[in-house]
């Protein structure tokens, strides 16, 4: 279905368009191709620009690009130091990775939501999806990547006997060990759960915002598109960094050895 064919036959045509993703596969297997596509291109191209700036680093009169990137860097660094307790060369450039990926991918709902969807009907591709964390498949695999550090991390520092420990006789003592393991795994499912689910659900809600603001007459839709899209600025950088500080908690968490 073409943008204009889903936009003339109403509202919830035009809705149900620009939420469904272009998809590949069967069944189990079935990808969701323009998740892959715009969040592989868009890590590519702000971890290249990254690394470019690395590259041209100097002691001197650094340029805007370098003094862009240190800025970023400087940021997550520092909240990388006052959360984190542990001692691991992994942390803050998994914190920087987090933060500057989410925040890019965050960042394509500023696109006007029919702009790419129109590139690609005219290219013959019925559905696209601009927005890849509004795909819960790519927030749940970001989460699930986090919890499985997690676990990774305890046993490492505690040791498999330091982790069954604090799983079986935390909070409530050795008389209480199967209200600690339940406590525990309740613990440990909701933490995916929770990163996943916020992600997603603002930058899915704000995208819906977007496409309803579209339905209305064009006059309409800068006098209400503007502020909203000013907003959705702040909202975009704070699920970036609030994805980017539960992952550091959370790994500091399993970090401490008491």
């Amino acid at each position: 279905m073409s943008q204009n064919a889903a936009h003339e036959q109403g509202p919830s045509a035009y809705i149900t368009h620009h939420l469904t993703n272009l998809q590949g596969g069967e069944g189990f297997w079935t990808f969701n191709i323009d998740t892959l596509f715009f969040s592989a291109v868009l890590g590519l191209i702000v971890f290249g620009t990254f690394w470019l700036a690395a590259r041209k680093a100097n002691a001197g009169v650094p340029g805007g690009l370098q003094n862009f990137v240190e800025m970023v860097v400087e940021m997550v660094d520092n909240q990388v130091k006052d959360s984190f307790h542990g001692k691991s060369v992994l942390i803050a450039p998994l914190a920087l990775t987090i933060f500057v990926w989410v925040f890019v991918m965050n960042a394509m709902d500023m696109l006007p939501v029919d702009l790419l969807p129109s590139v690609a009907a005219a290219m013959g591709v019925p559905y696209l999806k601009a927005v890849p964390t509004t795909d819960l498949n790519l927030t749940f695999g970001m989460s699930l990547s986090v919890f499985f550090l997690i676990y990774f991390f305890s046993i490492k520092i505690k040791g498999i006997k330091g982790f069954a420990h604090e799983v079986m006789f935390a909070p409530f003592g050795k008389y209480l060990i199967p209200v600690n393991i339940m406590f525990r795994i309740i613990e440990d499912i909701a933490k995916p759960i929770s990163l996943a689910l916020r992600l997603f659900g603002n930058m899915y809600a704000g995208e819906m915002v977007f496409i309803l603001i579209a339905l209305l007459p064009w006059y309409m839709q800068w006098l209400l598109g503007a502020p909203w899209a000013i907003f959705h600025i702040l909202i975009i950088t704070l699920q970036a960094f609030v994805f980017m500080m539960l992952t550091i908690v959370y790994l500091s968490m399993a970090h401490e050895s008491h």
